[in-house]
């Protein structure tokens, strides 16, 4: 019990709530099998190559199993290869890294596989003319909020979105200055997401809000692509004071 000489004391009186969880206090995630589709496109293969290489179980998934494995074995760091189906049944966590083009064709076809799975959508809709990429807006608001209507059995976060994937490519590169922003419903499923950002030597997950807030996530690579284009560089994010 709190008493007058405890409170002046310094200590807090009782309210009855349970203290602020620390928002950087994050998961161990080190066991969780990691799927990646679109795993032999150059943003898919790159995010492959980094998880890997920090320890993590990474499986490529492609619409060919053998492409799959190719891409692995090139990898190496105990990457392995398989189909889009297996590598979303085998996986804990999977990354959706396929072409705009092909998100929705590719979700509705996988939408059993991916049940129950942790889905990480790092697409970006753009399109690109003479005057350079400009964002899309799909019918949903974001490709993450398509992904979520067409999986509705899958937790669907959003993340990944602005690394280069040069520099995700690249071994002679040790560490990513950067921050991955994470978007999401459940703060679990966000704090999972946030840890594994956290994996690559570099990078820093932070929450950025619900997933009707994607569309303005995803639209940024387009300015992303003006600023590299115009500097010649591969330009990531930092956010600042937190």
């Amino acid at each position: 019990m709190t008493t007058p000489d405890d409170t002046s004391k310094g200590a807090a009186p009782a309210t009855g709530k349970a203290p602020a969880k620390d928002p950087w206090e994050l998961p161990d995630v080190s066991d969780l099998v990691v799927g990646v589709l679109g795993g032999t496109g150059d943003q898919g293969r790159g995010l492959a190559y980094r998880l890997a290489k920090a320890g993590q179980q990474v499986i490529i998934g492609s619409r060919a199993a053998d492409r799959a494995q190719a891409a692995a074995a090139e990898l190496g760091h105990g990457v392995s290869g398989a189909d889009n189906a297996e590598c979303a049944r085998r996986s804990d966590i999977v990354i959706i890294a396929v072409p705009w083009e092909g998100h929705a064709r590719t979700l509705e076809a996988l939408r059993d596989d991916l049940a129950g799975k942790l889905v990480i959508d790092c697409v970006n809709p753009l399109g690109f003319d003479k005057q350079g990429a400009y964002a899309l807006k799909p019918t949903e608001g974001s490709a993450a909020q398509q992904a979520a209507a067409l999986l509705p059995e899958s937790r669907v976060t959003a993340a990944f979105h602005h690394l280069s994937a040069v520099i995700l490519q690249d071994p002679e590169i040790a560490e990513i200055d950067t921050d991955v922003l994470v978007l999401g419903e459940r703060r679990a499923d966000t704090d999972v997401v946030q840890a594994l950002a956290g994996r690559i030597p570099g990078m820093r997950g932070v929450f950025a809000g619900r997933l009707r807030n994607a569309h303005q996530v995803e639209s940024l690579v387009a300015n992303l692509i003006s600023a590299n284009r115009r500097y010649k560089a591969h330009a990531g994010l930092r956010l600042t004071d937190i």
